[in-house]
């Protein structure tokens, strides 16, 4: 069992930065992915980033490119979600996910909301 806790959200104006964090506990392995994901009043959820465990590697949905870095503490067992230049289109919930084969677990959410 892996537990997740997301902390860091809140309410922003346009232009402005929020980091994320995405606290892991329990069965850890080195082979997860752990992502964001993000989901809007009305809206899908989408993904935002993810992040091996294992290597550092990283991807991002083309909408953060550029405005968005994820990063991970393994001493911490934390994930880093830095946002900046943040648009109103970035509110949502932003969940937290660790992945490995069948296995997926998820955060219960913290929102971000960015003003005009």
């Amino acid at each position: 069992q892996v537990q997740l806790v997301e902390s860091g959200g809140g309410l922003v104006q346009a232009g402005e930065s929020l980091r994320l964090s995405c606290a892991a506990s329990g069965r850890i392995f080195s082979r997860y992915t752990i992502g964001w994901f993000r989901q809007a009043p009305g809206k899908e959820r989408e993904f935002v980033a993810a992040i091996s465990w294992y290597d550092g590697s990283a991807n991002f949905a083309d909408s953060v490119k550029g405005r968005f870095t994820i990063s991970r503490d393994n001493a911490k067992n934390t994930v880093y979600l830095q946002m900046n230049s943040l648009k109103p289109e970035d509110t949502a919930v932003y969940y937290c996910n660790a992945a490995l084969l069948s296995q997926v677990y998820w955060g219960q959410g913290t929102q971000v909301t960015v003003s005009s």
